[in-house]
């Protein structure tokens, strides 16, 4: 293993983090005290939990910056930059700068949610009993989130090999909360981050309640997360065991609207809420409360949005099924909720992601159509049928976002564009394109140029010992 180490000057300390939470999902202002005192109580512990779910839900973490990287270090060939940051088109280029500041941001807010499940972890005895169980398992579920969603972009593909060598992301353990020599993380390798996400993630879907609280992780979200670790590792049984438990918990349903799915019903804040039965961890955004930066780069100005940073290439669209009916609507709902701008946006007539139109809709994380075609893609794999047989369950998603024929056969090629065409623009492709090790622009799926740097500040923080990409 490597014996260089970091310093973790991205981690706030908790101090540091209460005095400058805003109203987010309910986190009050009485956060800004001491330390000592923000711990002890079930109340403050509960508070400082809910701060870490505002921390993921911000801009450059599940907010809109992590998916939106995630797409543009995709195929150029489907999606353009035209926006004017130059940060995200280094991005697309594939030429990042180790000071570029979303990058930073991005390292920053990871570890500030990871502080603060630590923080709470460490204060479990103050928990009421009869919540302490749960409050534990949501504090995992933070830890065991983050660094999974980081290491798939700072560190190499667990399809690369090497997984005992290739270097990942730092695994904090415990809350930091002054910075002295024994703040010094080493920069683990891939293979102990998954390990290590693995254990919290399983710890937490074991603790978590089953039910469904806008927000907050349950066991269907622990499973759902789980299905995608060790997809990523290629452990197709647990990763079809774990998706089958996720919809087996039932508390979620597939959309017969794909449209709303994503856009909630609302086009403005005074709309109500709309909570889609199809997304099993989502983020609320509203006029208070989570971040949309997805919209705001995706959408157009029509909508409030900037003007039209990401377009959707006709490379893309053309993997639709471009069938129509009588009245020229397209039979696949997928490709229909794409659409043009109204001529004052940049790129006049380009083509965007209905996904992202309105500001004011709940993100999903992960969905439950996912865990259908990830149980198809494992089954078809293993030639088994756990759940269901591959085709039943391609079919069913199919079948609620399009009136394309049903298949009567299926291969995995299929259930594998299915899956791209079902999750694009959600920040998933990528990975994708790394565990089936294609190539993307001429450039080997495990090459560096596919990697977010280690941000210049940490660097810098560890007096030069840590190792870039």
């Amino acid at each position: 293993m490597n014996t260089k180490y970091i310093k973790i000057a991205s981690i706030l300390l908790l101090l540091s983090f209460l005095a400058g939470c805003d109203n987010k999902l309910n986190v009050e202002p009485e956060q800004a005290i001491s330390e000592p005192v923000a711990l002890d109580s079930d109340e403050n512990v509960k508070k400082v939990l809910l701060g870490g779910y505002d921390v993921m839900s911000g801009e450059f973490f599940y907010g809109g910056v992590y998916q939106l990287f995630s797409e543009l270090l995709g195929p150029a060939t489907e999606i353009r930059w035209e926006g004017t940051y130059n940060q995200p088109r280094e991005v697309y280029n594939k030429s990042i700068l180790s000071t570029n500041s979303f990058v930073s941001s991005l390292w920053l807010t990871g570890y500030k949610a990871i502080n603060i499940a630590n923080n709470v972890l460490s204060a479990l005895d103050v928990v009421n009993e009869d919540d302490r169980t749960n409050i534990e398992g949501q504090a995992l579920y933070i830890r065991g989130l983050m660094p999974f969603e980081m290491v798939k972009l700072f560190g190499k593909p667990y399809s690369a090999g090497n997984v005992s060598s290739n270097l990942g992301v730092p695994i904090v353990l415990n809350p930091t909360r002054e910075i002295n020599e024994q703040s010094y993380v080493p920069r683990s390798t891939v293979e102990q981050v998954y390990a290590q996400v693995v254990q919290d993630l399983t710890d937490a879907e074991e603790m978590l309640d089953n039910t469904n609280e806008f927000a907050i992780a349950q066991k269907s979200a622990a499973a759902a997360m789980l299905s995608r670790v060790y997809l990523q590792m290629e452990d197709y049984e647990n990763a079809r065991d774990a998706a089958d438990r996720a919809i087996e918990y039932d508390q979620f349903r597939v959309e017969s609207s794909y449209a709303r799915t994503f856009n909630n019903g609302k086009t403005s804040p005074s709309d109500p809420d709309v909570v889609t039965t199809d997304g099993i961890f989502q983020m609320p955004v509203t006029a208070q409360d989570g971040s949309n930066f997805m919209q705001i780069y995706w959408s157009i100005t029509i909508y409030g949005a900037r003007a039209g940073d990401v377009a959707v290439l006709p490379a893309h669209l053309s993997l639709y099924d471009q069938s129509v009916d009588a009245n020229e609507n397209y039979l696949d709902s997928r490709l229909a909720l794409f659409y043009q701008g109204d001529g004052n946006e940049v790129g006049s007539g380009n083509w965007r992601s209905g996904k992202w139109r309105y500001l004011y809709s709940n993100l999903s994380i992960v969905r439950l159509s996912e865990m259908y075609l990830t149980r198809a893609e494992c089954n078809m794999r293993l030639n088994t049928s756990v759940g269901a047989a591959p085709l039943v369950d391609v079919n069913y998603v199919r079948t609620q976002h399009t009136q394309s024929p049903a298949f009567t056969s299926i291969t995995l090629a299929q259930i594998l564009l299915e899956r791209k065409l079902e999750l694009a623009h959600e920040g998933q492709g990528i990975h994708d394109i790394k565990r089936q090790k294609i190539s993307v622009d001429g450039i080997a799926f495990d090459h560096v140029n596919l990697l977010l740097p280690i941000p210049e500040r940490e660097i810098n923080a560890s007096n030069g010992v840590l190792v870039q990409n």
